[in-house]
């Protein structure tokens, strides 16, 4: 076998496999799948979005790049941003979600200069190679499959909430449907230009002078400088023990990735056990160590190891011992949003794979005409910003809950893995994982298992769910809500799996948000 891809959309998943059968490796196939994902999952990523990349070399290296969004507002002073725009979206079983939008909720972006940089350092194949392919795609248009056609319902209020972008997703003033073709030839123009002279343009040139006259014009932060200095940062992967295996993950400052180390952490502890309740409890713990206070440390030399010191992890275990069956407060677990989030995974035949995971958040409604670029609302999505917002210093990266994960056997990658999802980033991850590693599923089995969340005193179960368990829940106080069928609020986990054993590759691309994966043979 050359590799096995997973993507949150039938055409990512084939542009990394296309990539694969052409002898490129996994970091190769990852950036050909993100070029892809601008076209065919906008608005949930994009040139104007931002994203974490984790690689593990065929060499045994390992290697965590942050192109995340940073907070802007370089070069103003204090002044203050206009109002965010807050819009109300529904998106099944009465689960209501507030985002806010439009100029003031603007960060600057990373993606394209996080996929160059990974390339030139990991990769083989051009960059021109890479995009020509999305760029005839953007032109040409993809026809709109059921998952984005659902996507775009639920968005319809900001997708209509510029006629920009409502050009783009409701021309003639309707919202594009399933089997119609949605087509971004500006971005089609952009991916083209950006294989021919890389990301300058979107950082110092013209395109980052029009986007940042753009919203400063209406209100917003986003200055030349805060593109100009923008910097793709490298830092050292989280990890954690699990299983006799060793978990990497997506390091401080951002947050998903330290509370998935935690989470299992606490699971090691605990012994053998996959009960429901229990997971229900060591998930909620982690809920509750996310307060102000952890979100401050986040920034702080040292805090990683100080957070998962073996003595704090034991602290936790036994109090989840002492706890199970019976909920505590709410805590500050945030908001738990729709995650306008996609993720990639990939392993290849060296034993290289990357595991990347990019946002526009729920996208800003701020399209800059003649440019391509739809830019994030990361300064305006509730998780990220629990405690208010425009409080992060300019150029400060914006805490995240993406995660991107490897899973390591004797130093070989057996899982590769991420998730979409907001808040349930944490969960979906950490479900996905304990049931490749302890329930011994492929990862397509991994992926489609039914899952569990908990925000403050509720537990969310898919059908599937150990309905004994729910009820023990229940008995100790919990509110459990049985959702009547799988739903993209639980999460969109893509991953990739090498089985220790017999050395099969899998791939599991998540139904509830459309994934797809391709295992490509040698052939």
């Amino acid at each position: 076998m050359r590799g096995v891809v997973a993507a949150g959309h039938p055409l990512t998943a084939r542009a990394g496999a296309d990539v694969l059968r052409a002898g490129g490796n996994a970091v190769d196939a990852a950036v050909g799948c993100v070029l892809m994902s601008f076209v065919a999952e906008s608005p949930l990523t994009g040139p104007g979005a931002g994203g974490f990349m984790l690689v593990h070399t065929a060499g045994g290296a390992d290697h965590l790049l942050d192109f995340f969004v940073a907070a802007p507002g370089r070069g103003l002073g204090r002044q203050e941003p206009a109002e965010l725009t807050p819009i109300d979206v529904h998106f099944g079983e009465g689960a209501v979600q507030r985002f806010n939008v439009g100029p003031s909720s603007c960060g600057a972006y990373g993606t394209t200069l996080g996929l160059v940089s990974a390339l030139e350092r990991f990769g083989h194949m051009a960059l021109a190679d890479l995009t020509a392919a999305p760029a005839r795609a953007a032109r040409e248009g993809v026809e709109v499959v059921a998952m984005q056609a659902f996507l775009f319902s639920v968005l319809e209020p900001i997708l209509r909430s510029s006629p920009e972008c409502a050009a783009v997703y409701a021309p003639g003033d309707r919202l594009l449907g399933e089997g119609e073709r949605i087509r971004l030839p500006e971005l089609g123009d952009l991916l083209e230009r950006l294989g021919a002279e890389g990301p300058g343009f979107l950082y110092t040139g013209d395109v980052a002078a029009a986007v940042s006259d753009r919203v400063l014009e209406r209100g917003g932060l986003l200055t030349r400088e805060d593109l100009s200095s923008y910097a793709v940062v490298e830092r050292e992967p989280a990890r954690v023990g699990f299983r006799g295996r060793e978990v990497l993950t997506n390091p401080p400052p951002s947050s998903g990735g330290i509370l998935i180390a935690d989470a299992l952490g606490i699971l090691e502890r605990l012994g053998r056990s996959h009960r429901v309740d229990l997971v229900a409890e060591v998930i909620a713990s982690t809920n509750r160590a996310r307060d102000e206070e952890f979100l401050e440390g986040l920034a702080t030399e040292g805090y990683l190891e100080r957070f998962l010191r073996a003595e704090a992890l034991d602290t936790v275990a036994t109090e989840v011992r002492s706890r199970l069956g019976r909920p505590e407060a709410p805590g500050s677990a945030g908001c738990a949003g729709l995650g306008n989030t996609t993720h990639i995974a990939v392993m290849d035949a060296a034993g290289a794979c990357a595991s990347v995971t990019c946002s526009n958040g729920s996208c800003s409604g701020v399209l800059v005409p003649g440019t391509g670029m739809h830019l994030n609302n990361m300064l305006g999505e509730q998780d990220l910003n629990p405690f208010g917002y425009h409080r992060h210093e300019p150029g400060a990266r914006v805490p995240s809950m993406m995660a991107p994960t490897v899973v390591l056997r004797d130093g070989r990658p057996e899982l590769a893995l991420g998730s979409a999802g907001s808040n349930r980033i944490r969960s979906a991850i950490l479900e996905t994982i304990l049931a490749v590693v302890d329930g011994g599923m492929a990862a397509e089995q991994a992926v489609s298992a039914p899952r569990l969340h908990v925000e403050g005193r509720q537990v969310e179960a898919e059908p599937g769910v150990d309905d004994e368990a729910l009820v023990r829940l229940e008995r100790g106080g919990w509110t459990v809500r049985r959702w009547a069928e799988p739903n993209l609020y639980f999460g969109g986990v893509q991953a990739v799996a090498r089985n220790p054993e017999t050395g099969a590759l899998s791939g599991g691309g998540d139904p509830r948000r459309g994934g797809a994966a391709v295992v490509v043979d040698g052939g």
